[in-house]
């Protein structure tokens, strides 16, 4: 197979010293690798993808990666995060086996599977460390390409760290040094096929940012090779047009040979100086690598690569060419070479044994303990099935926490009519092991610091005697103008937001008082949007994105899900990204912006808090409660109310309103109506309409969808009327469903009721277009009326007889 022309290379000074250690550390990591495939293999592990193959392009890269500069990468840069000592083989390894101790394996507490890398930027009060003084790797994710949006917020962050001048302050200074930092991305070359990677490119290129992201290409992605992934079977052929000239902005983009020990050292400080000090894109196409143990553990590549491929897969792997290298240049022998080689693979040997040693041990330790409770147990109730399980238990070969478990609730079962000493003991040991369970797989799906949004102090809003009566964007305006002047991190962006102040004008003026840094526009891609929020958000800025309309968001769902909702919870608590989405919608005509798909929101974001507000006063008082906060949240606002009028609270600045705290709206005593947003005037007006027959409808605005009704009070008024109505504008079994289980099942009101619990929701199709199709196809005054009605007719037909 003919090799492509490396780059030209500068001359480079690296010393001996250097050059072996770099031969070393690509050994350690290739040994890693190779056993961790063997483990999986042994039944140690449960799956394994490794980075074997691309150790020579991620030492070069290594060298050129500063203190202050951020990783946004995917599941094969072990080496990379050896080489910025950011990783160690034990905790690669602790990964592997999924070690439940944060400190044994720091990027995830053992809740990602290996290859997922993250350095902890939070303290444990989860404050931000000084990120200028470490090697940062934001958290990685597994579905492809999904890294490279948020890269380009890790970049943008630099831009607006050296360009507003207001942030480069002492008291910025432990996120960044002048926007000195750049973005290192990296992707694979198969990966680049996804729209995600195309967005974030485009993105990158039109912001000037300093981001460097690296693909390597080792020609396949799984068993389908490049001339299907890419045309001219060539990334940096394809977007050759994004390359920088004299006369207009773009990328610096540079190809180089994944075994070329030089070239690569070269092309990558060549890459990094240009993004760091000009502020430029750069891409190095890493060429000719190879991937020795084929994708993952779940197959082989034998199966798709020719003999000729293997073949001059072997001769060319980077190590192997590194050999050659170091033998050519002299500067060691085959003796030195072999016995570095030798110690490499006992250190990752002896890396390897420690973790599982320390991993085992926890486990069995607990199965100690659960081994003699059971024979304790077996002995007072004389139950001879007790001892058989805890036998099997104590020659399980590997244990797991759930074998300890098993046998225990197993036991447990047999005992039911036996009270005693040894049985409450177990009892209690279950009891405690649930307890730690929720620390290790439940923990941190929210914040759990100080700073959480469910402990900021509640501020009422304020009115003068003779309240100024504006319409619900000015509200807004007033709201989003105090935020902006009293921390400089804030910063709003997003389609339309910066010169017009957005497509409803909450915005309006803004951009002219606080300039183009803070309040700005964007292009049409609202994936990358929320990716640019991501990123600067996890350097410490307090973005504002804006999705323009609610369905749009379904363009950055999957960002939103995969990677911003459980961020903290996949490091547990060792990164954020206090992040705040703006969109609107509700009531709208037609098959699309009028889409309110909150049933898909609420079950595809959990981490994220759902906020609803039915007006632009509440909207305001949860912007002021989530700057406050350290969490996330997606803000829904009703876009039929920006002309609406509203009395301007005097603390439009410093009133919040309190998360998963349900407000009753208009009391009543026959029949609880649950309801949110838009739905609120629609639901008042029928409950108007429904008092002139006599009906009492208490109407409940929950006003937080995510969290939900925290203190249980739509409980409190169930009891009081006995029935209840759910209703949204979601398509049926969405929203309303989530509203009935959380209050029948997790309140337990259907144990005062006395009438069917309903839904009104939106029919299964989009609503059609004009009026007419907004009142065919979405829940409408009349509808609550009918449907309340007829449940009170159910009740007493006398008094109450049927309508039509």
């Amino acid at each position: 197979m003919t090799t492509t022309k490396s780059n030209k290379k500068n001359k480079i000074s690296i010393s001996k010293e250097e050059v072996l250690n770099d031969f070393r550390l690509g050994w350690e990591s290739r040994h890693a690798s190779l056993m961790g495939r063997k483990e999986v293999f042994m039944g140690k592990a449960k799956f394994g993808i490794f980075g074997d193959g691309k150790e020579l392009a991620q030492l070069a890269m290594a060298k050129s990666f500063k203190n202050g500069d951020f990783r946004s990468g995917y599941y094969r840069d072990q080496t990379f995060m050896f080489a910025i000592g950011e990783l160690g083989i034990q905790e690669y390894f602790a990964q592997l086996y999924a070690h439940t101790d944060v400190n044994a394996d720091p990027a995830s507490a053992g809740r990602l599977m290996n290859g997922h890398f993250a350095t902890r930027m939070l303290d444990e009060a989860g404050k931000y460390t000084r990120l200028t003084e470490s090697k940062n790797s934001s958290s990685d994710v597994s579905p492809t390409a999904a890294q490279m949006p948020r890269l380009v917020g890790l970049a943008f962050a630099s831009k607006l760290f050296r360009e507003n001048k207001e942030l480069n302050k002492k008291e910025f200074e432990q996120y960044s040094i002048d926007g000195n930092e750049v973005a290192f991305g990296t992707i694979g070359n198969a990966s680049t096929s996804e729209g995600m990677f195309y967005e974030s490119i485009n993105a990158a290129g039109v912001l000037q940012i300093p981001m460097l992201i690296s693909i390597w290409d080792d020609h396949y992605g799984i068993s389908v090779p490049q001339e299907f992934h890419t045309t001219k079977g060539s990334i940096s052929e394809a977007l050759a047009g994004f390359q920088r000239t004299k006369d207009k902005n773009g990328y610096e983009i540079l190809t180089v040979n994944g075994w070329d020990y030089e070239a690569l050292v070269d092309t990558y400080q060549k890459a990094a100086k240009i993004s760091r000090e000009e502020h430029v894109p750069s891409m190095v196409h890493v060429l000719e690598m190879t991937q020795p143990q084929g994708h993952s553990t779940s197959g082989s590549h034998e199966r798709y690569k020719s003999k000729e491929r293997l073949d001059w897969e072997a001769e060319y792997d980077c190590l192997n060419q590194f050999r050659k290298y170091i033998l050519d240049h002299k500067i060691a022998s085959e003796k030195e070479l072999d016995k570095i080689e030798e110690e490499a693979k006992k250190t990752a040997k002896d890396a390897k044994d420690a973790a599982w040693k320390a991993f085992i041990g926890e486990i069995k330790d607990q199965q100690k303990e659960a081994l003699g409770l059971l024979n304790n147990l077996a002995e007072e109730s004389g139950q001879n099935e007790i001892s058989e399980i805890a036998s099997d238990l104590k020659s399980a070969m590997n244990p797991l926490r759930l074998d300890n478990i098993k046998a225990v609730k197993k036991s447990l079962r047999l005992v039911i009519n036996h009270e005693g000493e040894a049985k409450q003991k177990l009892i209690n040991w279950l009891n405690a092991v649930n307890e730690e369970g929720h620390d290790r797989y439940s923990s941190h799906l929210y914040s759990e610091s100080d700073e959480s949004a469910l402990k900021v102090e509640v501020i009422e809003p304020e009115y003068s005697n003779d309240p100024k009566k504006v319409d619900g964007r000015e509200v807004l305006q007033a709201c989003f103008d105090a935020a902006l002047a009293r921390d400089k991190r804030v910063f709003a962006f997003g389609e339309d937001v910066g010169k017009i102040g957005d497509v409803n004008q909450a915005f309006a003026g803004l951009q002219e008082k606080y300039g183009e840094l803070r309040v700005m526009d964007t292009g049409i891609r609202e994936c990358t949007i929320l990716g640019q929020g991501i990123g600067s958000a996890l350097r410490g800025l307090r973005p504002i994105a804006e999705i323009q309309y609610l369905d749009y968001l379904l363009y950055a769902i999957q960002i939103m899900s995969d990677d911003l909702a459980c961020l903290q919870y996949r490091t547990k608590g060792g990164q954020k990204a206090p992040l705040i989405i703006r969109t609107r919608g509700h009531r709208l005509e037609g098959v699309w912006h009028s889409g309110s798909p909150m049933g898909m929101i609420l079950n595809a974001i959990r981490g994220i808090y759902v906020l609803v507000p039915r007006n632009m006063t509440q909207a305001a008082g949860f912007y002021n409660t989530m700057l406050q906060s350290d969490d996330t949240a997606l803000i829904i606002e009703c876009l039929n109310g920006y002309r609406l009028k509203e009395s301007l609270p005097e603390n439009v600045g410093e009133f919040t309103v309190p998360l998963g705290q349900p407000e009753v709206i208009r009391e009543g005593s026959d029949v609880t109506i649950v309801t949110y947003g838009s739905m609120c005037r629609v639901v008042m007006d029928a409950a108007n309409q429904l008092a002139d027959q006599g009906i009492s409808c208490e109407v409940i605005d929950v006003q937080t969808l995510l969290p939900f009704d925290i203190d249980h009070s739509i409980v409190e008024s169930v009891k009081k009327t006995n029935r209840v109505v759910f209703a949204d504008e979601d398509v049926p079994g969405g929203a309303t469903g989530f509203m009935m289980q959380k209050v029948l099942e997790e309140q337990k009101a259907y144990r005062f009721l006395d009438a069917q619990p309903i839904t009104i929701t939106s029919n299964e199709h989009r609503p059609a277009y004009a009026s007419d199709g907004d009142y065919f196809s979405k829940p409408q005054i009349e509808d609550v009326f009918e449907r309340v009605y007829e449940m009170m007719h159910e009740f007493d037909p006398e008094q109450f007889p049927a309508l039509y």
